[in-house]
């Protein structure tokens, strides 16, 4: 396998560390074919000018990270630009002390294109656009760039974009900004486009700071920030990409919300972004949210305990049939990979060990096909094991076996100790008892 030895690194230690990778996916990506065809299905009709909006479901360390990072990284090579945040107790789509905000803050945080993967891109997609409407206008125009003429078709062209989004919910004012912005650039104003840019990403407190700063009136709070969100999908069409997909990981924080009447408001606030995008209300965006299976079924405190929501997004009678997939449904649910899916994975890994250590590869087919039967075998695999764990286990094993020459790979495995382990649920979820003491 030819992998550069820095992502062979990334991808090693990420995954020994349980955590997703942002680089080197295509070298790992084994199965889920079904799952990307209808999450790309989605992204097409996106930037058609629809809408749309997924929940993705398994068991933690089912795929359902890895799986996002996939679409994120095809998705940016569709030129368009990808927000994703992970929800935590200070993270929310909903709450009175400013934990909506903070989940715009950190999605605007790392908008990302094909350009700036690592996310901090606002700043160069408001300059890309201004920078192409002037590349075009002179290409079109043959006018001399230094003209005022030039800078008034330049103007006319801008305007014509940030017109477009006046009728929609709040669109005047992120049409001022979006012209206070451009007014900057023109005249090398740095300071006011770090403050327009201050004001994009929600980190104005009060009104009267805005005011002071930038002459506009209003600020993006807790209970509109997702208003802005459909803003900057509909403006970053316009401004020449496809589109704008928006992740959302860790539903179960919400879950986890103690005051039942603050969950509520947050499944609300899903229901809102859900209807947005199925009725029309929403355009060139597309959000996919994850979460652990009992965080949307349970009917007590999951989203399923919000009635509008369950009865939009719960299984027919013909879906809930064994080996039955339904991609066209709101709903993924992610089946655990096959056997040979985790053969072929953990070879994979296994090359990418051997590139990244310079050496050649120790493990042979049968040790691979040794280890998946030892790992699969243990006492609670079938119902309790996930693609995390094997692989933890696996780089775990090529680490040793790397380091101590004189240990068998094929003793090792054999070993009462490797053999024998239970296979207990990686962060098993939280039962309802757990946290009944909590409910308010």
């Amino acid at each position: 396998m030819k992998i550069p030895k820095r992502i062979a690194s990334t991808v090693i230690n990420s995954l020994k560390g349980g955590v997703v990778p942002r680089v080197g996916l295509s070298y790992i990506t084994v199965g889920r074919e079904t799952e990307i065809d209808a999450l790309l299905h989605d992204v097409d009709i996106i930037a058609d000018g629809g809408a749309s909006f997924r929940f993705i479901v398994g068991k933690y360390g089912s795929g359902k990270s890895f799986l996002l990072q996939t679409i994120r990284n095809y998705v940016m090579d569709r030129n368009f630009v990808v927000a994703d945040a992970d929800l935590s107790p200070e993270r929310r789509l909903q709450g009175t002390k400013g934990q909506g905000l903070a989940t715009y803050k950190e999605l605007i945080r790392n908008m990302s294109t094909k350009t700036r993967p690592e996310g901090g891109a606002l700043t160069l997609i408001l300059d890309r656009w201004i920078s192409s409407v002037r590349s075009e206008t002179a290409a079109q125009s043959g006018i001399n760039t230094d003209s005022a003429e030039f800078a008034g078709l330049v103007e006319k062209r801008i305007f014509e974009v940030i017109n477009s989004l006046n009728e929609m919910v709040h669109g005047f004012d992120f049409a001022k900004l979006l012209t206070l912005y451009y007014r900057a650039y023109i005249n090398g104003d740095d300071e006011s486009k770090a403050k327009v840019v201050k004001w994009f990403r929600g980190e104005y407190n009060t009104k009267t700071e805005a005011k002071n700063e930038l002459g506009v009136n209003i600020i993006i709070t807790d209970e509109d920030w997702y208003e802005y969100i459909k803003l900057f999908a509909s403006f970053l069409k316009a401004a020449g990409y496809s589109g704008m997909l928006v992740l959302i990981d860790e539903l179960v924080n919400i879950y986890k919300v103690p005051n039942a009447i603050t969950r509520q408001y947050n499944y609300e606030k899903i229901l809102t972004m859900y209807n947005d995008t199925l009725q029309g209300k929403a355009k060139y965006l597309g959000i996919i949210m994850c979460g652990t299976p009992q965080c949307i079924e349970d009917t007590r405190r999951g989203v399923y305990s919000y009635e509008a929501l369950r009865s939009r997004l719960a299984e027919g009678r013909f879906g809930r049939g064994e080996g039955v997939k339904d991609m066209l449904a709101p709903v993924i649910r992610l089946k655990p990979l096959t056997y040979e899916e985790m053969l072929v994975l953990i070879e994979k890994l296994a090359e990418i060990h051997a590139v990244l250590f310079d050496y050649e590869r120790i493990l042979d087919e049968e040790d691979l096909i040794n280890f998946i039967k030892i790992e699969f075998g243990r006492i609670g695999a079938d119902s309790n094991i996930t693609p995390r764990e094997v692989i933890r286990d696996f780089i775990e094993l090529m680490n040793i076996v790397y380091q101590n020459p004189a240990i068998n790979a094929a003793e090792l495995m054999s070993s009462e100790k490797f053999s024998f382990a239970k296979a207990v649920p990686e962060g098993s979820e939280n039962t309802d008892e757990e946290f009944a003491e909590f409910d308010v």
